[in-house]
């Protein structure tokens, strides 16, 4: 299907859409470390009993030791220090900064792509991703009232929003450099369909992320907190619904579209976030609609036509 990386890229800005919306309240609530934890485990849950279902096996079948090894090293960047980061900054600046701070993980995709798979982008391409970018800014930066971006930020959330977009780019490449060791006919003869690929890849980096956070909790905090957590059921249930939007469908669809199209392009389109949100923010917090989101709204849908013309 033409421009099925791209669709899917949009879908997974939707369902992301969902994860921003949950996770600073999730944060704030249950603490970063104690709800990646949660968040970790159940993606680990909900992928085992996907893959019992579709392949009558609850551990991925037919992966190879170095995409294995990929794919534990992107879960090691993305999940354990790019999500701590941008759980932290939305603690510190809150979602609506730390999501304006994420529209340069795609060029941090394009970059690291450019660096390690030799992925060129045509010339509309690029003009796209920075027409999506521009608008996706100037919709964020509109959303307040009488202020400009330029009030002062605490400069510790600046740079755990940096870095998590940063790692979020990064660590999607590394992906693809992991889901391309995969054989697709060796997958075939086991059965497997192509399309559970990415939600297998997605375990190894779970696996990844589990081990990292539980470390950075019992260090840091001890396993108290989690303990407490397993007995709030408004916390686990906002882990859970985090969960599914996140790290199971959203990550594992993320992985799909990288599969399909470049992965500038795809990290391009995940970043409609801060488009998407405008109108949940308003139904659901009561926050103005300003001109300048309306502007960058739009040219933000312009931008992402532009990727389609290319």
């Amino acid at each position: 299907m033409t421009y099925l990386g791209e669709l899917i890229s949009i879908g997974v800005a939707f369902s992301w859409t969902a994860t921003a919306l949950l996770s600073e309240f999730g944060s704030k609530r249950l603490g970063n470390l104690t709800l990646n934890v949660l968040r970790m485990a159940l993606a680990l849950l909900f992928s085992l009993v996907l893959f019992g279902v579709v392949t009558g096996h609850p551990l991925p079948m037919g992966v190879p030791g170095d995409a294995c090894g990929w794919m534990l090293l992107s879960g090691l960047v993305g999940y354990v220090i790019g999500d701590f980061c941008l759980f932290q900054c939305y603690i510190i600046i809150g979602s609506r900064f730390g999501q304006l701070f994420m529209t340069l993980a795609p060029l941090s995709a394009a970059l690291m792509a450019w660096v390690t798979l030799g992925q060129q982008m045509k010339a509309m391409s690029v003009v796209a991703m920075l027409v999506t970018l521009f608008g996706i800014g100037i919709s964020v930066l509109g959303r307040g009232e009488h202020h400009k971006l330029s009030l002062k930020l605490p400069l510790n959330g600046v740079l755990y929003a940096i870095g998590a977009a940063v790692c979020q780019g990064v660590g999607l490449v590394l992906s693809k450099i992991g889901m391309d060791h995969y054989d697709m006919a060796a997958l075939a003869d086991l059965g497997i369909p192509e399309w559970l690929v990415p939600f297998s890849a997605n375990f190894y980096r779970c696996v990844a992320g589990i081990i990292g956070f539980t470390l950075l909790l019992y260090f840091r905090d001890g396993m108290a907190p989690l303990r407490e957590a397993m007995h709030d059921r408004k916390g686990l249930t906002v882990a859970t619904a985090t969960t599914i939007f996140g790290p199971f469908v959203g990550v594992g669809f993320s992985l799909m579209a990288v599969q399909y199209t470049a992965a500038g392009i795809a990290s391009t389109l995940m970043a409609m976030t801060p488009i998407i949100i405008l109108l949940p923010s308003y139904w659901l917090f009561h926050e103005k609609i300003t001109w300048k989101a309306i502007v960058g709204a739009f040219i933000s849908v312009v931008g992402v036509s532009l990727f389609f013309l290319g």
